[in-house]
């Protein structure tokens, strides 16, 4: 059991941790962004070299290796957008309005540079693990690539749970392609294909024949499980924000992931896994 529950444990534990580390460097005073993403770069590169050293390795510290290395990747990309480095052409507020594909249109300008750093990313990782045997860098950033899209895409057809101060104020405007609803139709589907995914995961993990492939499928499992949870609390009104309570101790001002921005709607949940 002790081979399923220690990466069980350690996603989770990464996704509280390494969540509540990004709420505080977005929160912070943005003249100390630029070394922020001095920091995440320096990161990068190290997360691209753990992923080329994981390749050929299909022990479990191979696929801790990977796992982890495929987060830092994604973690880059998280900083450059809540930054604002990284982001869209499209940095104003949606027109009163607005509706349709036009407003979805914008909504893609708002977000087209950041999207295409998620693919290069996705590229890269792809072209250090063509034909290895180690993959997991590849699905663990691939997952989260899916996660991502689907969240965008329910918080952009409507959700009921907007967490207040998940944004930094200098993306307030992408609040105003969202939109509160009580439910939307992507969502069922959603949920019931990413609640499918995790569960095949862990079917896998435990039919698997080597070490390697259980604690790789139970990183995954994990993951698409905390996907399918992030997605619920995108609906149901709870006080989830309070998990990373801590962060706001950090951040300028004090302000919690909790706390209503000075100006503007209700932010909504932009987070990850």
């Amino acid at each position: 059991m002790a081979e399923y529950l220690a990466p069980a444990l350690f996603t989770i534990f990464l996704w509280w941790f390494c969540t509540g580390v990004i709420f505080v460097l977005d929160g912070l005073p943005s003249r100390t962004f630029r070394w922020s993403m001095a920091g995440a770069t320096l990161l990068l590169g190290a997360a691209f070299g753990g992923i080329w050293i994981s390749a050929a390795d299909t022990t479990i510290p191979g696929a801790y290796i990977a796992f982890c290395s495929a987060l830092l990747v994604w973690g880059w990309q998280e900083i450059a957008f809540l930054t604002g480095t990284v982001v869209g052409p499209y940095r104003q507020a949606c027109p009163a309005g607005l509706s349709g594909y036009p407003r979805f249109a914008l909504a893609v300008r708002a977000l087209l540079h950041h999207e295409i750093a998620i693919l290069l990313l996705a590229a890269g990782i792809g072209a250090i693990t063509w034909g290895a045997p180690n993959q997991l860098a590849l699905w663990t950033f691939l997952l989260l690539w899916a996660a991502r899209t689907s969240t965008k895409l329910n918080i952009f057809l409507g959700v009921r749970n907007f967490a207040e101060g998940f944004l930094p104020d200098h993306l307030g405007y992408m609040t105003s392609f969202f939109r509160r609803r009580a439910m939307n139709l992507l969502f069922p589907l959603s949920v019931t294909v990413s609640t499918i995914g995790a569960f095949l995961l862990y079917q896998s993990a435990l039919a698997a024949d080597t070490p390697f492939a259980a604690a790789a499928l139970t990183l995954l499992g994990t993951l698409a499980a905390l996907a399918v949870l992030e997605h619920w609390f995108l609906m149901l009104p709870i006080p989830f924000e309070a998990l990373w309570s801590w962060a706001g101790r950090f951040r300028s001002g004090g302000r919690t992931p909790t706390s209503r921005a000075p100006e503007g709607p209700p932010l909504p949940v932009v987070a990850n896994p």
